[in-house]
């Protein structure tokens, strides 16, 4: 119900009541009233401002005056609804475009102090790893640099001593044991070797940065001892080969005396003696207990491309740029044999078949060569890849060969067939540095822009490994592939495995 004021009629904005007459009036009206009167209007009985009683009502809101009567008035007052709304969502754009650049400097801010967290986080445990490492390697005892070596020839222009009934007889031997040995161990898998799934599981357990000269980074080759696993070898930029025992965590052995870097390293399975090879165009054979040169072969006139040890123990392998392969006495340093590629081109790498009677090449011109040792003749081409060949590697098995070249994929072949049987291939532009099957040959890994791990036959990829900062240079797995080491050009030797 509307209250009513007794005077004006109208609704009043702060109505009050008088008790005399228990009338609604305005309080500014009747205050005014009784001013100059003193009595109630109603009533005519005595009345003061003080006894009137104000009535608590909800504030009254006055209707708009009825200005939109017509058409015009109509869409004046729509454009001006309008333009309120513009400038409310011009203004709400400005805010949001606001909050926007101050999200996007925060988030740049934050990713800023995680990229400099993970930077000195990285430069702690590379300084820790360093020192550690460096500890032992201040502990060991440098020999006189001057051994007592046995030097094979006077450069890549030595002449071959040519083979002798004696070593062809050797060689012959050595491979019909061998053979008779893979064909008692049939098909059967070996014991104690990791499953798919422990391979699927491998994580970095180690990590080395201080095995090689900071001043010049970079690992270039790697082997690990075919029967004391602990031990492990590595060629690098700062033209060192250096022993490196992974359960102890300390250095064996620095091997200086080459004069360009080290780039192909053998370390040999029944002695404690190291194979190493360099574009300074020399091969040299090392006693790791003494770090001192034993032999030196300069069979080429260019820098060593390839190196592969015979199963004898006894001879190498060498391929160089200067288009020739040799076979070398490691005992006496006498060249047996060298021959060059009538393809008139250099030759990138080699390897031997584990039997030893054959052995592969591969070359500038993305050939993939392979060669009858006691014949000393070329048997068989592989076609098919594009760029010089990086790798070549034979498995276990005696029939399988993998090969890679800089056009990142990796072929398969069948020795037995002589064709292309499996190609692998990778990402566009992926560099592939070397091949390794393991002792069993039932995994391949490909070391390159990451390390990869595949399971033979099926050739199912089982495990990519990308912890490296830089290209992957050498791999190789342990025994019976319970673990795997790679090195690269970030100055790492890293272990992986099951923690």
């Amino acid at each position: 119900m509307a209250l009513y004021c007794a005077i004006s009629n109208e609704v009043p904005e702060l109505p009050v009541v008088s008790p005399s007459s228990g009338s609604v009036f305005e309080k500014r009206i009747i205050e005014k009233y009784i001013i100059e009167n003193g009595v109630d209007p109603i009533s005519g009985k005595e009345l003061r401002v003080e006894d009137l009683i104000e009535i608590k009502t909800p504030p009254i809101v006055k209707p708009k005056p009825p200005s939109a009567t017509s058409i015009p008035a109509t869409l004046k007052s729509m454009q001006d609804e309008w333009d309120a709304l513009m400038l409310h969502a011009f203004t709400q754009r400005q805010q949001l475009q606001t909050a926007r650049q101050e999200l996007s400097h925060a988030l740049y801010q934050h990713d800023a102090a995680c990229r400099v967290i993970a930077r000195l986080t990285k430069e702690v445990t590379a300084a820790r790893e360093a020192l550690a490492t460096l500890k032992p390697q201040a502990g060991i005892t440098q020999q006189p640099q001057h051994p007592a070596e046995v030097s094979a020839g006077g450069g890549g222009g030595a002449t071959a001593v040519g083979m002798s009934a004696e070593v062809v007889g050797r060689l012959q031997e050595r491979a019909t044991a061998l053979t008779q040995e893979r064909k008692r161990r049939g098909r059967t898998v070996p014991e104690g070797l990791a499953g798919p799934d422990q391979i699927r599981a491998f994580l970095t357990v180690a990590s080395h940065p201080g095995l090689h000269s900071a001043s010049v980074p970079g690992i270039l080759a790697l082997d690990i001892n075919p029967t004391d696993h602990s031990r492990i070898l590595t060629g690098g930029n700062d033209r060192n080969a250096t022993v490196f025992n992974k359960d102890t965590e300390q250095v064996v052995a620095i091997l200086k005396g080459h004069t360009k870097k080290v780039t192909r390293v053998i370390y040999h399975p029944d002695e404690d003696t190291v194979i190493t090879a360099s574009p300074d165009h020399t091969i040299r054979v090392w006693n790791v207990p003494t770090s001192q040169t034993t032999v030196i072969l300069r069979s080429h006139d260019g820098p060593v491309t390839g190196l592969s040890l015979h199963p004898t123990g006894d001879y190498v392998l060498s391929t160089s740029t200067d288009q020739h392969w040799a076979f070398s006495d490691i005992r006496t340093g006498a060249l047996l044999t060298k021959v060059g590629d009538s393809s008139g081109v250099s030759l990138t790498t080699a390897q031997f078949h584990p039997d030893g009677l054959i052995f592969g090449t591969g070359t500038e011109n993305s050939q993939v060569k392979i060669w009858d040792l006691k014949e000393q003749s070329n048997v068989a081409n592989f076609p098919g890849h594009v760029g010089p060949v990086t790798s070549i590697s034979f498995s276990e098995n005696g029939y399988y060969l993998a090969t890679a070249a800089e056009d990142a994929c990796v072929k398969l072949w069948d020795l037995r067939k002589l064709k292309n049987f499996k190609t692998i291939q990778l990402d566009e532009g992926y560099a592939i540095k070397e091949l390794c099957f393991d002792q069993s040959g039932t995994y391949l890994a490909v070391a390159g822009s990451d390390v990869r791990v595949y399971l033979c036959r099926q050739w199912q990829e089982l495990k990519v490994l990308n912890e490296h900062t830089a290209a992957a240079t050498g791999v190789r797995f342990g025994r019976h592939a319970q673990c795997l080491a790679s090195t690269s050009m970030d100055r790492t030797l890293k272990l992986y495995g099951i923690e």
